[in-house]
């Protein structure tokens, strides 16, 4: 139970979190309003991200950890949106007009931008497990 309650709050975080990124970023864009699966995207990516340090050693330098992290992004994205946009028809997002993008799901400017949404997406993770979980206190290896 306890297990479930913890990655329940984890998962809550990671889909408000990213609730807000995409509300900022649609606002500015433009492009309101956020579609209803974006959040749930958002708190299982959270989840995946916040576990790398779980399946993966401490050892393992932060800048490969967010490489990892936005090639999982990208690769949950280009999922979700074959499914959503292309499958279901739903047009959550088109990156058409974007640079070297593929089949206007997935796009390198974006991808490069998971890297930095990874990195904190990793630390906040990390703090969280510490500070309200009694995990191991966070320490990395930046080289």
């Amino acid at each position: 139970m306890w297990r479930l309650s913890k990655h329940a709050a984890l998962f809550a975080v990671g889909a408000i979190a990213y609730f807000e990124i995409e509300l900022h970023w649609r606002y500015f864009a433009g492009t309101l309003p956020v579609h209803w699966t974006m959040p749930i995207l958002g708190g299982v990516l959270f989840l995946l991200l916040g576990g790398l340090n779980e399946w993966l050693p401490w050892e393992m330098p932060f800048w490969g950890q967010c490489l990892l992290g936005a090639a999982m992004v990208t690769a949950a994205e280009f999922a979700a949106g074959c499914v959503l946009n292309l499958w279901l028809g739903l047009g959550v997002w088109d990156y058409t007009d974007m640079p070297f993008n593929l089949m206007g799901q997935i796009c390198l400017p974006f991808s490069a931008a998971w890297i930095v949404v990874s990195a904190a997406a990793i630390l906040l993770d990390d703090w969280l497990r510490w500070q309200l979980y009694g995990e191991d206190k966070p320490h990395y290896r930046w080289i």
